[in-house]
Formats: C-alpha cells, structure tokens, sequence
C-alpha cells in the first residue's frame, strides 16, 4: 500500500462519508455542467435535487425497493448511516440527514476500493432516478 492508498476497511463510517461527500460532489458538478447549466443560482438549485439528504434518503428508498446494493455495499453504507455523528442535521430530520451520511459512506467506499466502474454505474443511476423524477414523491425535487 503506497502512502496515498487508503484502507477503507478500517476507515469509520464518518471518514468514508468525508470521502464520498467531496467524489460524489464532483459527478454532479460535472453532469450539471455537461447539461448546459452554466449560471451559479441555477446550478446551486438544480444540484440539491442530487445532493440534499431528502434526495439521498429517496434515493436509498428506491435502491432498497430494487434491491440495487449488494451485501458488501449495504455494509458500507450502514457503516455510514450508523456513524455516532456529533454534528446536527440541518434543514432536514435526523433519519434522513444519517440515511444521507450512508449514502455518501457508499460512495466513499466504492471510490477508496477502486470500483470506480460500480461507483460510476451508481451514480449514472442516481442521475437517471432523479431526471426521472423518481425522488418527487418523497418531495425531494422541483423542477
């Protein structure tokens, strides 16, 4: 293991979370970007809809009523969702704001593990759930 490889196997769920936070920011930047949006209000709006722990919360709704994760990744995200965070959510309720650090824990394992064909065909994905308008019943975007 070189100085940069991280061992996601030992990291804690709030470390994987830190990780995937700043990898999945970046997929969405991107994408906003690549569809045209070019003004900062709009991509600041349009981003939350990817973003936001209610998002992530409808998100993981739709994965576990697709069954979408494997056993592994399960384990890494309720590593993520079950982390004793000491920060407040903000804007959202607790179940949703640790759902939401689950989610960005999965990412960040999928990205430490080097799966990056697995993290980017779950973030392809999330984005086609949310352009669908999957994630507006739980009143999570507004188009």
């Amino acid at each position: 293991m070189n100085s940069d490889e991280l061992d996601y196997q030992q990291m804690n769920g709030l470390d994987l979370a830190y990780l995937g936070d700043a990898v999945y920011e970046i997929y969405v930047r991107q994408h906003l970007l690549a569809m045209g949006l070019t003004k900062p209000q709009q991509l600041q709006r349009q981003s939350k809809q990817y973003v936001s722990a209610k998002a992530h919360a409808a998100l993981f709704a739709l994965m576990e009523a697709e069954d979408y994760l494997t056993p592994e990744e399960m384990t890494y995200f309720k590593r993520g969702r079950n982390a004793n965070s000491h920060t407040k959510a903000k804007n959202t309720d607790v179940v949703s704001y640790r759902i939401s650090t689950g989610f960005e824990a999965l990412v960040g394992y999928l990205y430490a593990s080097h799966q990056i064909e697995r993290l980017e065909e779950l973030v392809t994905w999330v984005f086609k759930q949310v352009e669908d308008g999957k994630t507006k019943a739980n009143g999570t975007t507004k188009k």
